[in-house]
């Protein structure tokens, strides 16, 4: 019972080698969710230790280790992030296509509201940067669940999710026999 699928260079592939993409997808999504983990921490530990600016004295992106940390995390986030949408597109499912693109913007707002917070030290901007990580967060969390941890498990999850064939020996309920 192998079902074929047509990647993105229009050569076939078996359910097993779509299997084992999806399950690798999901591991790059728990690892942007490890990674977004980690922006936060090092997000709130600037916020509770580090030198806020002020409408009148912005701060440089470097001005001290944990905001450069912060900013180092972030741009390896948007790489990441890049790197999930491009392997969702490769994979051609169509939930995790959106999800990644979704969550890449979220990333990139969250860097944009950042530099702007630096900036200026505008409320507003702090609020985007929370807000949008939270729906990168969300994102790549659902990713981490919706997709098969194992190649096992993704033969019969991509089969369910993409064309569900009946079986000859099921009837029109499902049930053998019937």
């Amino acid at each position: 019972m192998s079902e074929t699928h047509t990647d993105a260079s229009g050569t076939r592939t078996s359910g097993q080698d779509q299997a084992i993409r999806l399950a690798r997808l999901r591991g790059a999504s728990f690892g942007v969710v490890v990674m977004l983990i980690v922006q936060f921490i090092l997000g709130m530990i600037y916020n509770l230790y580090g030198t806020a600016p002020t409408s009148t004295k912005s701060i440089g992106l470097f001005s001290s280790p944990d905001l450069a940390l912060h900013v180092i995390v972030g741009a390896l986030l948007f790489l990441a992030a890049v790197g999930q949408l491009v392997q969702a597109i490769g994979v051609r499912h169509r939930l995790s296509i959106w999800l990644s693109a979704l969550g890449l913007l979220s990333i990139l707002g969250a860097g944009f509201a950042g530099l702007g917070f630096t900036g200026s030290g505008a409320a507003g901007a702090s609020l985007g940067m929370s807000l949008a990580f939270a729906v990168a967060l969300a994102c790549y969390a659902i990713l981490v669940f919706a997709l098969p941890s194992s190649a096992s498990r993704a033969s019969t999850t991509s089969t369910t999710l993409c064309s569900s064939p009946r079986s000859p020996r099921l009837g029109p309920r499902g049930i053998v026999g019937t």
